[in-house]
């Protein structure tokens, strides 16, 4: 305990979950009133952080007031029934957890916790939350899920910074009108599994709202101002009592899932045909027929149907592949009715995927025949994946710098020339590139160096890449790389360093042998050289056995080994190349 204490005394964070502690250590709140040998009092820092998650403490003194600089405090996961009024002199804390204990009361002292950003109260038994919570008015995340909270403080008004509300497993009858125009920042309310009857008629005022979850509750209808919701892009209406929507949900232009499962629905309404869904739940309602204006919604990716007394359609229509169901319904159209959203037009496309990768955080643009990079790539600081393959992209916008959290860019199949060197340099987080299929020219030989954390690379066919070899040490970490194609005569000597490697394909190139140094990429499980020039295998190769699975040598006019033990598979070529090496 001490040498933990003395290295919390100098970072201001101390961290003693899972320790099976059952009480807070005397030391804890005393961490700066005695310093240990060896140790200078003025070095000390003021704990800042204090986690005590996962132990089965059952009580927080009121000593707690000793840590008045503390702005994280976890004390998730333990037995605690209460909280001491200490809490409230705690007007440094941004984050308290006090979620998985048995607290049935937070004390009212907590709204003199001024600076509360984040509170997690969840699983708990509390019946209420006290008034004076309205008091720390930089609250922006609140979570209170699996209690028995019946209804929101009505000073909660005054929480006007209020993003994020997770009220999920409670007893809530109704959200109050007077919150909901205070919370002008709420973007992502999950009330689902309480028993609300109705949601907020000035909901609309919501503009920010993104991701609201109030399914499985006994909500009846919903109300018109739903249509000023403009940032919608998820709407979770799924286990209610729903016999009808409003027209105005047409009117909300972002929202790509709708969820209307187990509802009373008897119909899908026209106006809702404009939305531009990429998912859409209708299952478990009493739909006894589609309007043929749905088969318009052409950028949806999938339609769920089942459990309706659907009579008009074919069994075959309902449970089949939604394109072909949307087809159907086009073709159920007047002449004058059907529109050109038979075919989605590309901005309608890349507005889908945009919608979609919000939750997914993902986004794919292949073969939209796209001659630039769309700004939804780089709008969204969040995306991990991109995919813009099969498109006809020469260059890379200098906007995608700021993708900072990419992990996987797919270029492949595009018009690109030139190495992106500098974009990828402001690209710390990538780990996937694909560039093959480009007319790359040369790539300078410390190109690799701006993706030095590269874990996938495929760059093949793009022989005039490879004129010079660019050097492969600078992608330390790579364990796929992909080079068919290219017009290698030989196998680049610092390839055989790469000690991570898991997959080499070097397949249809003008490869005539194999270095011995093959024996080094002790890691490789995947080794395809087929349609090469490769008339012998250096015994070296043995030696991979048996971490090598798969090595491919079809297309090659191997000499030196038999066609029988070539039949036989990897192992029997790799034991045979293990017999001929030379005794030791």
């Amino acid at each position: 305990m001490d040498r933990i204490l003395k290295a919390a005394r100098t970072s201001g964070s101390l961290n003693l979950s899972n320790r099976s502690l059952k009480d807070v250590p005397t030391e804890v709140y005393q961490c700066l009133e005695t310093t240990g040998e060896g140790e200078n009092w003025w070095e000390a820092v003021d704990l800042q952080k204090l986690i005590l998650a996962h132990n089965d403490i059952e009580v927080l003194r009121e000593d707690l007031k000793n840590l008045a600089c503390l702005v994280v405090l976890n004390v998730s996961h333990n037995k605690l029934s209460q909280l001491p009024a200490a809490i409230g002199e705690l007007t440094a804390m941004k984050s308290l957890d006090v979620s998985f204990n048995s607290i049935s009361e937070l004390p009212e002292q907590i709204g003199s916790a001024i600076s509360l950003v984040k509170l997690d109260c969840s699983s708990n038994r509390l019946k209420e939350l006290p008034d004076s919570i309205g008091r720390c008015l930089d609250l922006s995340d609140l979570k209170a899920t699996n209690n028995q909270i019946s209804s929101l403080p009505e000073d909660m008004v005054n929480c006007s910074k209020l993003s994020k509300l997770d009220v999920e497993g409670n007893k809530l009858t109704a959200l109050s009108e007077n919150h909901i125009a205070s919370w002008t920042m709420l973007a992502e309310p999950n009330a689902c599994k309480d028993m609300l009857g109705v949601l907020p008629q000035n909901i609309g005022s919501l503009s920010r709202l993104i991701r609201p979850d109030p399914h499985q509750n006994k909500i009846s209808s919903v109300p018109p101002s739903i249509g000023g919701c403009s940032s919608l892009v998820e709407f979770y209406l799924g286990i209610n009592s729903l016999s009808t929507l409003p027209a105005e949900i047409g009117d909300l232009s972002r929202l790509g899932t709708l969820d209307l499962r187990s509802n009373q629905l008897k119909e899908y309404p026209v106006g809702a045909c404009k939305l531009k869904l990429s998912y859409l739940d209708l299952s478990n309602n009493s739909l006894t027929g589609l309007h043929p204006e749905l088969g318009n919604m052409t950028t949806l990716r999938k339609l769920v149907l089942v459990g309706n007394p659907l009579r008009t359609l074919r069994s075959s229509l309902v449970n089949g592949p939604t394109a072909a169901l949307l087809k159907y319904l086009r073709s159920r159209l007047s002449n004058s009715e059907e529109t050109s959203a038979s075919t989605p037009t590309k901005e309608n496309v890349i507005a889908s995927a945009a919608r979609m990768s919000i939750s997914s955080k993902e986004l794919s643009l292949e073969g939209l025949n796209l001659s630039d990079v769309p700004s939804e790539v780089w709008e969204s600081g969040e995306i991990t994946k991109v995919n813009l393959s099969k498109n006809s992209i020469e260059e890379l916008p200098a906007q995608l710098s700021t993708s900072v959290s990419l992990q996987t860019l797919i270029l492949s199949r595009n018009k690109i020339k030139d190495w992106p060197g500098a974009i990828l340099k402001s690209l710390p987080n990538l780990m996937c590139l694909k560039l093959d299929n480009n007319p790359l020219n040369q790539i300078p030989l410390d190109g690799f160096q701006v993706v030095s954390g590269l874990q996938i690379l495929d760059l093949s066919v793009n022989a005039v890449s490879f004129r010079e070899h660019p050097k492969f040490c600078h992608l330390p970490q790579l364990r796929e790389l992909y080079l068919s194609r290219i017009q290698l005569s030989e196998v680049p000597e610092d390839i055989l360093n790469l000690s991570n490697l898991i997959i080499l394909d070097l397949n249809q190139n003008s490869l005539q042998s194999i270095p011995k140094g093959i024996k080094n990429m002790t890691s490789l499980k995947h080794l395809d050289i087929s349609n090469n020039n490769i008339s012998s295998l250096p015994p070296e190769l043995g030696l991979l056995e048996p971490t090598l699975e798969v090595l491919r040598l079809d297309g090659n006019p191997l000499r030196s080994i038999r066609r029988p033990i070539l039949e036989r598979g990897t192992k029997a070529v790799l034991n045979y190349l293990k017999d001929r090496l030379p005794d030791q």
